[in-house]
């Protein structure tokens, strides 16, 4: 006989079957291997002083380009990120398959309507690793969080741009404030305007993205435990988002965040190591 009784996840809530039960890798987009500038450097601030004056004195003025400096050189290997954020259908999928719980920013069971292909968000650290965890199991695959410093590398390329298209804002190239949006948009919106010059999508805007390093002060160096799994370890989340203003819509912000904090403006996407 098959069971005919409705399955609840872990909160209680009826688990609505998606279109497909399947689980879907990401689309990877392959960086090169070798050396690329990290962080803000004396000649990014003085650009932004020229061009972004409303903002860009006081924060030199207070200190608040600090925690992007210095600028350094950092050396990687290659690796695959996704090109698009992990998205709300993709992560039902996940939880009608796991019964894991449900981000904060859904309504009932179900994300908001017209938004399955939006980034999901409301997610904490460790929601992102459990998906991962599923979705390595699904695929056969070894999915995994991005670097902060692969991050930065597959948006800024390797020449130091302060924005993924070059250095100079544009609203018309990422969701901000300044878009008046006042939600998330769908993935890839923004394309191919928007794109870094590794061609992945929303690398500023829409939401904030999760990595897997420790927030720490620079000079950045691979290897030195900054990817170690702390549960109440800060962690970084880059980008900016729809509801941040142009000023922390660059490649070199870098945010700390508790890894159980839960935001509507906080979403991540995956990577890939390259044997």
């Amino acid at each position: 006989m098959t069971d005919s009784s409705p399955k609840l996840n872990a909160e209680g809530w009826e688990i609505t079957p998606t279109p497909s039960s399947k689980a879907k890798p990401p689309e990877l987009i392959r960086v090169p291997g070798g050396k690329f500038l990290m962080g803000t450097s004396d000649d990014n601030i003085k650009q932004l002083q020229i061009k972004e004056s409303d903002w860009a004195y006081d924060w030199s003025d207070n200190d608040l380009f600090a925690a992007e400096r210095p600028q350094h050189v950092v050396t990687l290997p290659a690796f695959e990120i996704a090109q698009y954020q992990v998205t709300n259908i993709e992560y039902h999928t996940f939880i009608w398959d796991s019964g894991h719980r449900i981000p904060r920013s859904w309504v009932g069971y179900t994300f908001p309507d017209d938004t399955e292909n939006h980034p999901v968000v409301g997610v904490s650290k460790a929601d992102v690793e459990a998906y991962i965890q599923w979705l390595n199991t699904k695929t056969k695959m070894n999915f995994r969080l991005p670097t902060e410093a692969e991050w930065e590398r597959a948006a800024r390329g390797d020449d130091g741009r302060i924005y993924p298209w070059g250095n100079t804002f544009d609203p018309w190239r990422c969701n901000t404030a300044e878009s008046v949006k006042k939600g998330t948009t769908p993935v890839g919106s923004y394309s191919p305007g928007g794109d870094s010059v590794c061609g992945v999508a929303d690398m500023v805007g829409n939401v904030w993205e999760w990595t897997q390093s420790l927030f720490m002060p620079y000079p950045y160096r691979p290897g030195a435990n900054r990817e170690e799994i702390k549960l109440n370890g800060r962690y970084v989340v880059r980008g900016g988002a729809w509801y941040y203003t142009r000023k922390l819509a660059r490649c070199a912000v870098r945010e700390g965040v508790l890894a159980n904090h839960l935001s509507p403006s906080i979403g991540f996407r995956l990577a890939h190591s390259v044997s």
